[in-house]
């Protein structure tokens, strides 16, 4: 397999003549290794070194951004196999060899190198070519700490299901070039974030992330994130959030719709009634998950003929025309085209109406266990019934990867990520006719508030109730208060009384004394002897 190392560069001649030293003896054979170095405006303009790889050519691109300059290279390449390389970035000498031994066992993987970052003093082109550890050049680094992080926290990515995207980083990072082609080249509307966006959009085309711990890169200095971190996600936030739906936490806003949403409907309405389509249609745009687009199919092309004037109602295109004017005016539906930018794509039949909750428990139950593909039946039996189908987009775009002709891409799907069947009992789907129509927001609001509070009179009279209960605590507090006083009063007057008492005891005591001495005074005394 060929590989095309393309390496956008802008000034900094000094570092670039390092990095392309380093490509100059990889281990990898050199018939099969082409470096395209892109001038993205340099002044001067960037010229080859002496000491490269012998396949290595110079092209322009004068486009300023960094998307731009590697979809030039991206452009010229011929390779089997896309390594994005900074132009401050030189790597181990069998650095491109452990990206490829990967790429050589399955079409579908995107590699990265482990980066370490170093401040010392630069080498020379020749030091880079004369040593073999070139780890004595560079050391002491310091590790791309928030790769080593995702790594470590996912059990090397096996955990981490839609986050796995976030490893594409450009600093050095190989893709299948069949890979790139199905996802398509880098983002040149955005300023920031290229390379989480394209990580995104490579793993809904199947993408499966691989770090390579035998293939090291040595930065040369800081990253520009490194040294304003803050400002940067300030920036790039602000436009990813509208291209990545798996940034959840970005996107709280309960009515905001989005570029890519975070799931795609797709109605069939090639045979179907104006009625049963638009039932299914409104029942998906009034569930209680705002992020969702409707992808209307069906013989749209006929429209374009011109209508029946004269008697429109006996024209057989009468419903089409009535569910394409129906909804020509909503963004959020889309007659035309096919789905597949979502993380998740939900097949509904037309005539068959979602619950309000419906949608967002079946997509929590595709994430929770996680499932790449969830089946409603929603009539008939399990062979050959009615259904509707929740699919998750990576897990098909990396069967029909992996699919030999022929191969029933549902098998697939299910031996890779999981499957399930469930009833439509399970969850709430109905029929047109027993569904119920949508109500305007703030009604249904309300009606929630009733549903909440089924005596709404009784609510009132209980609130009533707590008012009067709050006033008599607040009378009872103030009676307490003067009870409390008169008791501190009675208690003065107990004292006093106990004094008068005492005193009066006392006294009564004397008066005893004082009578029984006078009556021994007066008993007659016995005559002495």
């Amino acid at each position: 397999m060929r590989v095309s190392v393309i390496v956008p560069a802008y000034n900094g001649h000094e570092k670039l003549d390092l990095t392309l030293a380093g490509l100059a003896d990889q281990s990898y054979p050199a018939h099969l290794i082409e470096v395209i170095v892109v001038d993205n405006g340099s002044e001067p303009p960037l010229r080859l070194p002496e000491i490269r790889h012998p396949n290595t050519r110079l092209i322009v691109c004068a486009t300023p951004g960094r998307a731009n300059a590697r979809n030039a290279g991206l452009r010229a390449a011929t390779g089997d196999v896309i390594h994005w390389l900074d132009s401050d970035v030189v790597l181990d000498r069998v650095a491109i060899e452990a990206h490829m031994r990967w790429h050589h066992l399955a079409p579908y993987l995107s590699v990265t190198s482990y980066l370490r970052f170093t401040t010392v003093e630069l080498p020379v082109p020749a030091d880079v070519i004369a040593i073999d550890d070139r780890a004595k050049l560079f050391e002491p680094t310091e590790p791309h700490a928030w790769i080593v992080k995702l790594v470590d926290s996912t059990d090397k990515l096996r955990s981490s299901d839609h986050g796995a995207f976030r490893l594409h980083v450009g600093g050095s990072t190989s893709v299948n070039a069949r890979l790139i082609k199905a996802a398509g080249p880098m983002d040149e509307g955005l300023i920031l974030g290229q390379d989480t966006e394209m990580g995104y959009r490579l793993f809904e085309a199947g993408a499966v992330f691989i770090p390579e711990p035998r293939s090291i890169g040595y930065h040369l200095g800081p990253t520009m994130r490194m040294r304003e971190g803050t400002s940067i996600s300030r920036v790039s936030q602000a436009f990813i959030v509208d291209r990545v739906p798996h940034y959840r936490w970005l996107r709280t806003h309960p009515n905001r719709q989005w570029d890519v949403p975070y799931v795609e409907v797709e109605i069939d309405a090639t045979d179907a009634s104006y009625e049963d389509v638009r039932a299914s249609v409104d029942g998906i745009l009034g569930s209680t998950v705002p992020d969702v687009s409707v992808v209307l199919l069906g013989p749209w092309e006929e429209l374009d003929r011109e209508p029946e004037r004269r008697s429109p109602l006996k024209d057989p295109r009468l419903d089409l025309m009535l569910i394409r004017g129906h909804y020509a005016y909503d963004s959020r539906v889309q007659i035309g085209g096919r789905s597949g930018r979502a993380p998740y794509v939900l097949r509904l039949p037309a005539g068959w109406v979602p619950g309000e909750d419906t949608l967002a428990e079946l997509l929590h139950l595709m994430v929770e266990r996680p499932l790449g593909l969830l089946s409603v039946l929603l009539s008939g039996l399990l062979e050959g019934g009615v259904m509707a189908r929740l699919e998750r987009t990576a897990a098909f775009a990396r069967a029909r990867m992996m699919a030999r002709e022929g191969e029933d891409l549902d098998a697939i799907v299910g031996d890779v990520f999981g499957s399930m069947q469930v009833f439509r009992e399970t969850f709430e789907f109905l029929p047109t006719a027993e569904a119920k129509r949508p109500v305007e927001r703030r009604t249904a609001y309300r009606a929630r508030g009733e549903v909440s509070n089924p005596s709404n009179a009784e609510a009132q009279r209980l609130i009533k109730e707590n008012e009067l209960l709050k006033s008599k605590v607040a009378e009872w507090r103030d009676e307490s208060k003067r009870w409390r006083s008169t008791a501190v009063e009675f208690r003065r007057e107990i004292g006093s009384l106990k004094k008068q008492v005492n005193a009066l005891k006392r006294a009564r005591g004397i008066g005893r004394l004082t009578r029984r001495l006078h009556g021994l005074l007066r008993e007659p005394q016995p005559p002495r002897q």
